[in-house]
């Protein structure tokens, strides 16, 4: 597969991180990103991801949060330790990333029973698009730990 050059960021600096522990082992967590992601972000029916460095993915976000397609491309992927990939959104309004190609990051670190995750979301085109990012992260990563913890209680 062609591998198409990673974007560059150099004019545009602006990221964020934010780190959140997960209840749950690497394996669960790297697979909710990977395969499972409409269980807790994707609207059921619309995603199209295969976890494969240079694949293409595509999906929309849950309806409850507005409809806003998200697409981009695997730039690295080491299983149940690190996902990169572009990340564009936006709906044709000053929202998401508003068309910008972005990267994020998000490696997987064991502690214990449960999994550390480091997102870094880079490449913002402005300072609102950032702190758009900055407030709905933490709120995603917790949606997702609560997923994962009641998919454990089902078991």
């Amino acid at each position: 597969m062609l591998l198409i050059p990673r974007p560059d960021l150099s004019a545009r600096p602006l990221q964020i991180t934010c780190e959140c522990t997960i209840e749950a082992e690497p394996d669960e967590v790297y697979a909710a990103w990977t395969e499972k992601l409409d269980i807790w972000f994707a609207q059921p029916g619309t995603l199209s991801m295969v976890a494969e460095r240079g694949r293409p993915f595509f999906f929309y976000n849950r309806d409850e949060w507005g409809r806003h397609p998200h697409y981009g491309r695997f730039l690295d992927v080491k299983a149940n330790k690190l996902i990169e990939l572009t990340w564009i959104t936006g709906n044709g309004e000053a929202v998401g990333t508003e068309g910008a190609e972005t990267i994020l990051r998000i490696d997987l670190i064991p502690k214990g029973a449960a999994t550390k995750v480091r997102l870094t979301h880079s490449g913002f085109i402005d300072e609102k698009s950032r702190l758009g990012h900055q407030e709905n992260w933490p709120l995603a990563l917790e949606l997702l730990n609560d997923v994962l913890k009641d998919q454990a209680n089902i078991r």
